[in-house]
């Protein structure tokens, strides 16, 4: 299971995992990541990871192909809120964090909730909710 949960800010995608992943409902998250690059210039996450179990082969495919087609554009994302209570989730994104540097990536216990949502929409100084102050006019 993958459910994309609302955010009061438009850069931030923040999704809640569980369970089995399959390939439509990674690609659900992808499409709203997608539009969020779109239209912001910076895009920030929210994952909530809960009793994740594993993916389906075609949603591992999926995720694995959509991952190195970003490799060249990690400029576009700025922080990632893992929230999780499970620990070896936890020292996965340390991993990830050390793996690409450009990504801020911190992980949140599962009461911190509001913690990773507020944590997720703040910018880097300087930049702007909305793009056209920034002058970016989408991708």
């Amino acid at each position: 299971m993958l459910d994309l949960i609302t955010h009061s800010a438009g850069h931030v995608v923040a999704m809640k995992a569980g369970g089995v992943v399959t390939a439509s409902e990674l690609q659900r998250a992808i499409d709203a990541i997608e539009a969020a690059k779109q239209n912001h210039p910076l895009v920030s996450m929210v994952v909530e990871i809960d009793n994740l179990r594993w993916m389906t082969l075609g949603a591992l495919l999926k995720d694995v192909g959509y991952g190195l087609t970003q490799l060249g554009d990690l400029k576009r994302y700025h922080r990632v809120a893992v929230v999780t209570d499970q620990a070896w989730l936890k020292h996965v994104a340390h991993l990830e964090e050390r793996l690409f540097h450009t990504l801020e990536i911190q992980t949140f216990a599962k009461r911190d909730h509001a913690a990773a949502m507020a944590w997720a929409a703040e910018l880097p100084r300087g930049a702007h909710e909305s793009p056209e102050e920034d002058g970016y006019h989408g991708a």
